[in-house]
C-alpha cells in the first residue's frame, strides 16, 4: 500500500480560512502548523475557521495537537468554534477519542468534485525544524493535548516527561 506525504493547503476568503491536510500528516508538518495557528491568532476580520481532513490519511498526535492549538488561537474571536471535516473513519476516531468535539464543531461530507473552494486553496511549504525545534514542537503540541481531557492526560503524560527529561525547550 502506497502512502501518500502529508501536505497543507491553506486559503483565506471572506473572512473565512480553510485548512486542508492531505495524505499521512505528521510531525515533519508541525511547524507549518504552528505558523499557521499563531497567523489565525492575528488575523483581522476573520469569521470562520474550517479544517478539512477528508484527503487525510493519518494524522498523528503531534499534528492534532497543533490542530487543538488552531482552536485555543481562535478560542472567543468566533461566533462559533472551528469546523473539522473528516470522512476517513480512522481519523474521524482519533478526532473522537483524543475529544475533539469539545473545541470543534465535527462534520463529515462527501467531496464535491470541483468544489470552488479547491481552485483558491495553495500549497503551504513545509516549514523546516532542527531536532531541537521539532523536539520542543512535539513537546508543546502533546501538552495540548493533555490538557483537552484526562484521558489524553494520561496517554501522553508519559511521552512529555520523557521530552522533559531530554531537555525540551519549555514554551
Amino acid at each position: 500500500m502506497l502512502i501518500e506525504e502529508g501536505r497543507i493547503k491553506a486559503a483565506f476568503d471572506s473572512g473565512v480560512f480553510v485548512l486542508k491536510l492531505c495524505g499521512d500528516v505528521r510531525l515533519t508538518l508541525c511547524a507549518t502548523l504552528d505558523t499557521q495557528a499563531q497567523r489565525l491568532a492575528e488575523t483581522p476580520g476573520l469569521r470562520a475557521v474550517m479544517i478539512d481532513l477528508r484527503e487525510a490519511t493519518n494524522v498523528d498526535s503531534t499534528a492534532l495537537g497543533f490542530l487543538a492549538k488552531v482552536a485555543m488561537a481562535v478560542k472567543g474571536r468566533l461566533e462559533q468554534p472551528p469546523t473539522i471535516i473528516a470522512d476517513n473513519p480512522d481519523v474521524r476516531q482519533m478526532l473522537d477519542v483524543m475529544g475533539f468535539a469539545r473545541f470543534f464543531t465535527l462534520m463529515s461530507a462527501p467531496i464535491q468534485p470541483s468544489a470552488p473552494l479547491e481552485t483558491v486553496l495553495e500549497d503551504l511549504p513545509e516549514e523546516p525544524a532542527d531536532e531541537e525545534g521539532l523536539r520542543g514542537r512535539i513537546l508543546e503540541a502533546h501538552r495540548i493535548l493533555m490538557h483537552m481531557n484526562e484521558h489524553n492526560r494520561e496517554q501522553f503524560q508519559p511521552l512529555v516527561e520523557m521530552l522533559e527529561a531530554q531537555g525540551a525547550p519549555a514554551k
